[in-house]
């Protein structure tokens, strides 16, 4: 099994804001001005997004939706909190048995946090975003705000949140 340090320097992945490493691998030519957003944005953007077990990805939330893409190590938990309040677990990886899907659809303004599946492993998956992700586009969540709004997720809202 290929380790993480190997892959991070084979792909040149950087520390990203909400836990794990990333390295932004597209970002189409063309632009587009939409309502909701401030300024144009590219068509689509892609990543590689990798978390190892000793870390987690924060609950956040982007103003577009988000595709997963499964590559290789453990699966992953995509934990999500819809514009509804509803908490869902849902796994990313090729376990198709136990109910993983090698991609997964984060809808645009759900929270949603990750995890790794297995102890002492990694995940590495891509994410692809359209309209292309901006920066200004990410929330990180705060704790104190989303147990406001969602007090019924308290477990999983301070286990995936570091402010």
């Amino acid at each position: 099994m290929t380790s993480p340090e190997l892959l991070i320097n084979h792909l040149q992945l950087q520390p990203h804001p909400e836990g794990g490493y990333y390295r932004e691998t597209y970002r189409s030519g063309e632009s587009i001005s939409l309502p909701g957003f401030d300024g144009d944005r590219n068509f689509s953007t892609a990543i590689y997004f990798m978390l190892t077990s000793e870390n987690f990805s924060a609950f956040h939330r982007i103003k577009q939706d988000e595709v997963w893409h499964y590559y290789t190590g453990s699966s992953l938990y995509v934990h999500v909190i819809d514009k509804n309040g509803k908490y869902a677990r849902h796994t990313v990886g090729l376990d198709i048995e136990n109910g993983a899907t090698p991609q997964f659809i984060v809808k645009a303004g759900d929270w949603f946090g990750s995890s790794v599946v297995d102890e002492n492993s990694f995940s590495l998956v891509g994410c692809t975003v359209a309209p292309g992700f901006d920066f200004r586009d990410f929330e990180m969540a705060k704790r104190e705000d989303l147990l406001k709004f969602f007090p019924d997720h308290k477990e999983i809202i301070t286990a995936l949140t570091r402010i």
